[in-house]
């Protein structure tokens, strides 16, 4: 599944899914640069996985929501409902692990 660009407009349309991972980044941010190919990587792997990229420098609104004070934040939603999140950069296969464990 492709990784969708959102905003402070379309962020409840795009979260409103069985499962979607919100990535909260800003372009700035050398662990948020790290993650991107890992989070390439595993939209082309996973069919059934909605990617939704956050910039907190332009969407503040969303980022105060969710209480995103420190990037990359990963948030898992399911149907609009923030179910975990986490802090950090990580690799493929933990990340894996992770979306797997609140699948």
């Amino acid at each position: 599944m492709n990784i969708v660009e959102g905003n402070n407009n379309n962020f409840d349309d795009l979260i409103n899914d069985d499962l979607v991972l919100v990535d909260f980044f800003a372009t700035w941010c050398g662990p948020c640069r790290m993650l991107a190919p890992v989070l390439e990587e595993i939209s082309s792997d996973r069919s059934n996985l909605k990617i939704v990229k956050m910039d907190v420098d332009q969407n503040e609104e969303i980022a105060k929501r969710y209480g995103i004070m420190s990037i990359p934040t990963l948030g898992l939603f399911r149907n609009g409902n923030l179910i975990t999140k986490r802090t950090g950069f990580m690799p493929k296969e933990e990340l894996n692990n992770w979306i797997e464990e609140n699948r």
